[in-house]
């Protein structure tokens, strides 16, 4: 689950990070106040959106009175704002971020995420702040710093002092430095995060250290322990069908192809997805319905599926091991006949009562193609697709 860029502030700025003096609004006359609230003569006003690149996409506005910051927020609040980072989608603005602006004398990148390949913590920082920090990995590897941290020790001031002599800061702001990043270690601990960028970090024109952007991201699956986070989440920023997948129990990621896929098992899913792409076709998505797959969690994961007006057909791939195969024949019948299904539907059930589930399938008078093979199914199902 990700964050707005003023919700993760707030968490920042309770772990000691430094922030700019900001507030959110969620009208102009809102707007109007904050920058009232904050002083000074100029503000930025950013749209919350969950996405990066916003103000090449005209997301960030610059203002220069009060009158300015509640036509900017009248301008953005209600619009959808596409970037470069969206995916060609419009995401709705309903709140934006007015800030004080400060000079910058320098931007620096840094983050904290999860290192899967020694499963440490890790920051990385780097003196090219401001950029695509994939951008930077790619043409100068040699610009990104890296401090894995060991899980028994934690954080140690060391290693942020290591980080700000490699970024030529300067005594104090070093010191700075290494109690923001312990701060941020704490919060991404605490908190159960996957992420937290701060990018830029800049260094302000009178030499202080301020997080001018913020993301965080949070493990779903350790939502249960933070209800208080999970209570921030902001649905209209992510896919509809995610969502809806979420609230019935099912992992479900879209991915734009056109054949649907419906498996029980993360493995099998990857598995049938391979073989699709294999025989040439595309997966519209990934979709595990468990292993305890009942039958009305079947029927809504068709429904799910075939709710994608670019699915062209359908795979489905059962093995039953914990799940009943001709359960999950039942909800197939019964999503099948309730959605009217107007694409082909391919089935491969195997395991427990596979021969009963594919008589109760054969019985049902619909047109459902068999398979015994996930090789045979993935075929047919391109086929039927093209």
């Amino acid at each position: 689950m990700n964050l707005h860029e003023y919700q993760s502030k707030r968490l920042l700025a309770d772990y000691g990070v430094p922030v700019p003096r900001g507030g959110v609004a969620f009208s102009p006359d809102e707007a109007r106040s904050c920058a009232l609230q904050i002083g000074g003569e100029r503000w930025a006003v950013k749209a919350q959106v969950h996405s990066g690149g916003r103000g090449k996409a005209g997301g960030v506005k610059l203002c220069s009175s009060e009158d300015e910051v509640a036509a900017a927020a009248h301008a953005l609040l209600g619009s959808e704002l596409v970037t470069s980072q969206s995916g060609g989608k419009g995401l709705p603005v309903h709140a934006v971020l007015v800030e004080e602006v400060r000079g910058i004398a320098r931007e620096i990148y840094l983050s904290v995420l999860v290192d899967r390949s020694s499963a440490t913590i890790m920051f990385l920082a780097s003196g090219e702040g401001g950029m695509d920090i994939e951008a930077v990995a790619a043409g100068s590897p040699e610009k990104i710093l890296s401090s894995r941290i060991h899980p028994a020790a934690g954080f140690q001031p060391y290693q942020g002092r290591d980080i700000g002599y490699a970024l030529g800061l300067d005594a104090a702001q070093i010191g700075t430095l290494v109690r923001l990043m312990a701060g941020m270690y704490r919060l991404f601990v605490e908190k159960d995060l996957s992420q937290i960028e701060i990018n830029p970090l800049i260094v302000t024109a009178e030499g202080e250290l301020l997080a001018l952007d913020a993301k965080i991201g949070i493990d779903d699956n350790a939502l249960f322990a933070h209800p208080e986070l999970a209570g921030l989440r902001d649905a209209s920023q992510e896919d509809a069908r995610e969502n809806a997948a979420r609230e019935h129990g099912l992992s479900y990621v879209t991915l734009g192809g056109n054949i649907g896929c419906m498996v029980n098992g993360a493995g099998l899913a990857m598995a049938t997805m391979d073989m699709v792409k294999l025989h040439g076709g595309e997966p519209a998505n990934f979709l595990d319905v468990g292993g305890g797959a009942t039958a009305e969690k079947v029927a809504e994961a068709f429904k799910l599926i075939l709710s994608d007006s670019g699915v062209r057909a359908v795979l489905v791939n059962i093995f039953g091991g914990i799940v009943r195969c001709d359960l999950i024949a039942e909800g197939l019948i019964a999503a099948v006949r309730e959605v009217r299904v107007g694409v082909p539907v391919v089935v491969r059930l195997e395991g427990t009562n596979a021969g009963e589930g594919r008589a109760l399938l054969e019985r049902s008078g619909l047109a459902i193609i068999a398979a015994d093979e996930l090789d045979e199914a993935a075929r047919k199902a391109v086929e039927a697709a093209a």
